[in-house]
């Protein structure tokens, strides 16, 4: 994927609950779902390879359309849903089938790694999936109960800052551990 698409992809990704929300107050439900599909086809289309991850993607389409035609406006609010158990199963698979997702991105960087290190990797594999698993939750709980404004709230603001304040404390112990 070309750097400037991946930045587009990234932008649209954050500004989509921000965009539902608007689309909601001025459309039918049914005008916006191809924009969701042609989101998600460019996640499709500019993966590499037969992965994990494009598995996943059609996965999501499929779900996409079967909740968008059944549930119309629900179907739309669940995209962060799906998203949230979308990497939940590539963690979770990847503590079962080793080496785990953040193993493999730190030997990216650093591809000798210490047995500790490993270990270090697992365990932060596991709260990223346990961090998946709460914020899926709270994102279908806004979906299928809350207003919209509560359902944009959360979906475009409050699960970002989660994301990054875990991200980030993450990043802190890492380099502790580091330097020890």
């Amino acid at each position: 994927m070309t750097q400037f698409l991946k930045i587009a992809f990234v932008v649209l990704s954050v500004c989509y609950p921000f965009m539902v929300y608007w689309g909601l107050q001025h459309y039918d439900a049914k005008m916006l779902l191809p924009f969701l599909l042609i989101l998600l086809g460019l996640r499709w289309c500019f993966g590499k390879g037969v992965s994990e991850q494009k598995v996943v993607v059609a996965i999501v389409i499929g779900l996409m359309l079967v909740v968008f035609f059944w549930g119309g406006q629900l179907g739309l609010k669940l995209y962060p849903v799906l998203v949230n158990a979308s990497f939940l199963f590539l963690f979770v698979s990847s503590l079962v089938y080793p080496p785990s997702i953040v193993e493999r991105l730190a030997r990216l960087r650093s591809p000798e790694m210490s047995q500790d290190a490993v270990s270090y990797t697992e365990k932060v594999t596991r709260i990223w999936s346990l961090f998946f698993l709460l914020n899926g939750s709270i994102a279908a709980s806004t979906a299928i109960w809350a207003t919209d404004e509560q359902w944009m709230l959360y979906n475009g603001f409050i699960a970002y800052l989660l994301m990054g304040t875990l991200a980030g404390g993450e990043w802190i112990v890492r380099q502790r551990l580091m330097r020890r």
